[in-house]
């Protein structure tokens, strides 16, 4: 059994984060693109536009941060705000066909760095972790059912 920080979730999750971040932050740095300009772009492609508030939350980026990220994007003319097609009243972020090209040259090097994580852990490994960690995020993003709710006296491990 292991003991200390590496019997924590919450740490190990961390540090693995950490590592595979530091590996997608080499593969997107030649485009002169950040990890999260990246997921910026990515969250863009659907096409549809977001407001400022989903895209927050898509990208795991706060407001103030996301404000930020936005502007710099806007002044390279990869991202442009414009009326929500749906809601005129409604102001989203759109990616730009330079965003687009940018980001399809990125893609290459994202998934470059993919395979290098599959070669290291195992193809179905691999695929098994992210379909763990989706049901995982899932169960902790939806709300206990008060019979769920963990008992507040328990142990706690995170």
């Amino acid at each position: 059994m292991t003991t200390g920080l590496g019997s924590s979730l919450a740490y190990l999750l961390s540090r693995a984060e950490r590592s595979v971040n530091r590996g997608l932050a080499a593969a997107v740095t030649a485009e002169d693109v950040t990890v999260e300009q990246w997921r910026i772009l990515r969250a863009l492609a659907d096409g549809r536009g977001h407001s400022m508030g989903e895209l927050a939350e898509a990208v795991l980026m706060p407001h103030p941060t996301l404000t930020k990220a936005i502007d710099r994007l806007i002044d390279r003319s990869l991202v442009y705000r414009g009326h929500d097609p749906a809601d005129r009243r409604r102001v989203a972020v759109f990616l730009s066909d330079r965003g687009a090209e940018l980001l399809a040259r990125v893609e290459g090097g994202v998934a470059g760095h993919h395979r290098l994580i599959e070669a290291a852990y195992g193809i179905e490994r691999t695929e098994q972790l992210m379909r763990d960690l989706h049901s995982l995020v899932t169960a902790l993003d939806e709300p206990a059912r008060p019979a769920e709710r963990p008992d507040p006296g328990g142990p706690a491990r995170s």
